[in-house]
This record gives C-alpha cells, structure tokens and sequence, in this order.
C-alpha cells in the first residue's frame, strides 16, 4: 500500500512547514517572529495569522483543525491573555480540542 505524502514550505533546514498525509495537514510548531510583538496578545495575533496563512496553503482553513497544542513560556503570566486572542480567532462552530502547557521555549 503506498501512502501520498506531500511537504510544502521544505527550505527550513530541519523541516518542512506543512505536511499532508491521508488528507490531514499538519503543520510545524509556530511563533510569532516580529521583533515589534513583546506582549502575548500581540504574538498570539502574529502566530495564528501564521497558521491562517498555512493552512490557506495547505487548502484549508481553521474551521478543519482537530487539534491544537500551545506551549507558553510562563502560563501564569500569559495564560489570560493568550487565551482572549484565541477565542477571538477560533471557528467558534469548530473548535478543536486543545492542550495548553507550560515549556522551555527554544530561541
């Protein structure tokens, strides 16, 4: 049995972007990379526009997301504030299910 993969946005040095298996597109994790974005609401704005964009490129949307997974460097500092941005942005008739942790954020 051969499986289709498909990679799109393959120049990173260490992975592609997207990755579409059996119609399901995954995506690599996100950040908000504009140096101008020092508060969390602000990167959680910069980080979803992002995943719009690849998902667009992927030919989907966010009302397909399964699932969501979202690191934050400090979740009792960012906790509140990134989570009102997300709720403004996610399909509120399809919302994924959700995990949200605190981690060591590589720079």
């Amino acid at each position: 049995m051969t499986t289709t993969i498909e990679r799109i946005h393959t120049n990173h040095p260490r992975m592609s972007q997207i990755v579409i298996h059996n119609n399901i597109v995954y995506l690599s994790g996100q950040v908000d990379e504009s140096l101008e974005s020092t508060d969390v609401e602000a990167q959680t704005k910069g980080t979803l526009a992002k995943i719009d964009k690849l998902l667009a490129d992927a030919g989907t949307d966010k009302s397909k997301m399964i699932r969501a997974t979202i690191w934050l460097k400090d979740i009792e500092k960012d906790f509140k504030g990134m989570n009102k941005v997300w709720e403004e942005w996610v399909d509120q008739d399809n919302k994924p299910v959700r995990a949200t942790t605190e981690a060591k954020l590589a720079s």
